[in-house]
């Protein structure tokens, strides 16, 4: 595939059409990764390094039987760009995520996102898991490696539906329980919450030496509202409802918003967390790549 393919392939909309998870992951990954120089800076290049012992854990399809056979020792292949990384991602699945004003909503894109990310951690022979949350924690598979966790993994994700409200402070406590060694914490969510009970929720996992990512999703439609009439806007999680007019959309929602970003913004740079704004109509490719970029430190 080449890369002016891959392009036309990574839209949302042209993603949600892709015939499962699996191959929307792998065609978002390779094509974003087509774009990319081999470089060890950006450590996804799969050249190989050198040979390492086996220890138990380790996912037997990097053993290198030949060597076994010509020395009844047990040896890894290791690659440049293994980076040892513990990822977790914690994707919020509730009833607002299920909101979306064109063909992906944002829990669509969000598992869109935890599959390429789940998919380039596994290129990278990283541990992944994954927990599911909305008031409570609804699914958790604890990081792995082995052969095959990646194809569950990403059926797991594949078979989320939005659920109820959101308690993320609580949820994160539970968080905790299972997140024992460090690693990176990837959070997939509308963010709709107060911004100090989100910095509240995330100190812990920071403190205790996590690396949070907060990937925050928005609708086109929630980020510049286009309405020309007055609507009646109903919280699903709440189930209140609010009359707003055009005026309203145009000018103090739109204060308010950004008031409400710049907030968590500094919410999360106070734990230490870096957080990354995305809307549903953004091309994967292109988060994936900001993604790397805000990581290496050069955004």
């Amino acid at each position: 595939m080449n890369a002016a393919a891959s392009n036309r392939l990574l839209p949302p909309e042209t993603l949600a059409g892709l015939a499962n998870l699996e191959l929307i992951a792998r065609t978002a990954v390779e094509g974003f990764l087509t774009g990319l120089h081999r470089s060890p800076h950006y450590g996804f290049s799969q050249e190989f390094k050198e040979y390492r012992a086996y220890v138990e854990g380790d996912d037997p399809r990097f053993v290198d039987w030949n060597v076994y056979a010509r020395t009844e020792r047990t040896y890894i292949r290791r690659y440049e760009g293994e980076t040892n990384t513990r990822l977790m991602v914690l994707l919020d699945a509730s009833a607002s995520m299920g909101y979306g004003s064109h063909s992906v909503t944002k829990l669509q894109y969000g598992k869109f996102l935890a599959a390429a990310l789940a998919y380039l951690a596994a290129r990278q022979h990283d541990p992944v898991g994954l927990i599911v949350f909305d008031e409570k924690v609804r699914t958790f598979r604890p990081a792995t490696s082995r052969a095959g966790s990646l194809t569950a993994m990403i059926h797991a994700i594949d078979a989320v539906t939005p659920g109820n409200g959101t308690d993320l402070e609580a949820c994160f406590q539970r968080f905790g329980e299972h997140l024992s060694r460090r690693g990176l914490v990837a959070v997939i969510s509308d963010l709709y919450c107060n911004p100090e009970q989100m910095s509240r929720a995330v100190q812990p996992l920071a403190y205790r030496g996590h690396d949070i990512m907060l990937f925050q999703l928005l609708d086109p439609q929630e980020m510049n509202p286009n309405w020309r009439e007055s609507v009646l806007l109903k919280d699903v999680e709440t189930q209140r409802t609010l009359n707003v007019s055009p005026e309203y959309l145009a000018g103090e929602y739109k204060q308010r918003l950004e008031a409400h970003l710049q907030s968590l913004r500094r919410a999360a740079a106070n734990v230490g967390a870096h957080q990354m704004l995305i809307t549903t109509d953004e091309p994967l490719d292109n988060a994936l790549r900001r993604y790397l970029l805000l990581r290496e430190g050069r955004t």
